[in-house]
């Protein structure tokens, strides 16, 4: 390899959308609207390596708040891989969010080799797939999450996320073909969830609710809003007891697993509230 002839540089919008076909050739199931979403949390998030001029690789190092900060989008273009061409990237990606605590959703299969670069196995998450259904009858305390105050919501989500994400999250939830919802007792917010279109059906992400209830009724919401028969998935980590019953009580079979890794000490979540990953790429 010629180092002359490869560099890093950060991505601009458009180029975001080669990392998202890329993670559909490898069988990802990006969402068709997500790279906006993925922008607006950090516009300088996203690395490209390029090999005379051609992109060959990316990787996204996403900066939350001060101390935070989230890695995937992990791909080299099959024909440059073992080549060392990965490895820089992977090294500029890091040294972007050097200082901070970083998260990622890696193979299980790679755990050694994260572990080189810092990272200790926190929990998995493990992607769960069925199909939608519809419902004729719902709860009148599940709203729309646009209705619900920006300062709410962002509120509600930073017991669940390790870092405030207000600029990810307004885009997240407004996407085309995205239906997002929210559980609202007594004035007070319980939960919410998110369904999105994605290469193959859908997928629901982030789903947190303060109790199984409340997550069930957002789950039959959320599919109900879109084509019955339709694959949805749901990702779940393995450490909240009561999320397994809910993809369970679904219908819905194990097809994927992640290990989810931090270069230090797991944040302090309120995992047992935390039914769905929002995305294996950002958290």
């Amino acid at each position: 390899m010629s180092d002359a002839n490869y560099h890093i540089r950060c991505m601009t919008r458009p180029e975001i959308d080669l990392c998202v076909s890329w993670a559909a050739a490898e069988g990802w199931n990006p969402g068709l609207h997500d790279a906006d979403a993925f922008y607006a949390a950090d516009s300088e998030g996203f690395l490209v390596g390029l090999l005379n001029d051609e992109p060959i690789a990316c990787i996204s190092a996403v900066r939350y708040g001060e101390h935070f900060g989230f890695i995937g989008f992990y791909i080299v273009a099959p024909g440059y891989r073992r080549q060392g061409y990965g490895l820089k990237l992977w090294n500029a990606a890091m040294q972007r969010l050097e200082g901070r605590l970083i998260g990622l959703d890696g193979v299980v299969a790679q755990q050694e080799n994260y572990r080189k670069s810092g990272f200790e196995f926190a929990y998995n998450n493990v992607r769960y797939q069925g199909t939608t259904s519809r419902k004729d009858s719902f709860s009148t305390s599940v709203v729309d999450l646009v209705k619900v105050p920006e300062a709410a919501l962002v509120a509600f989500d930073r017991v669940l996320f390790p870092a405030p994400r207000t600029p990810f999250l307004s885009s997240w939830i407004t996407r085309p073909g995205t239906v997002a919802k929210a559980c609202i007792k007594d004035g007070v917010m319980q939960g919410y969830g998110v369904i999105r279109p994605c290469k193959m059906g859908y997928k629901i992400g982030p789903l947190f609710a303060q109790d199984p209830h409340i997550a069930q009724m957002l789950y039959e919401t959320l599919v109900s809003q879109v084509e019955p028969g339709a694959q949805v998935q749901l990702d779940i980590p393995q450490t909240n007891p009561h999320a397994p019953a809910l993809v369970e009580s679904n219908n819905m079979q194990p097809v994927f697993e992640t290990a989810r890794m931090y270069t230090g000490q797991a944040p302090n979540l309120a995992i047992h509230n935390i039914y769905g990953v929002t995305s294996f790429e950002l958290g």
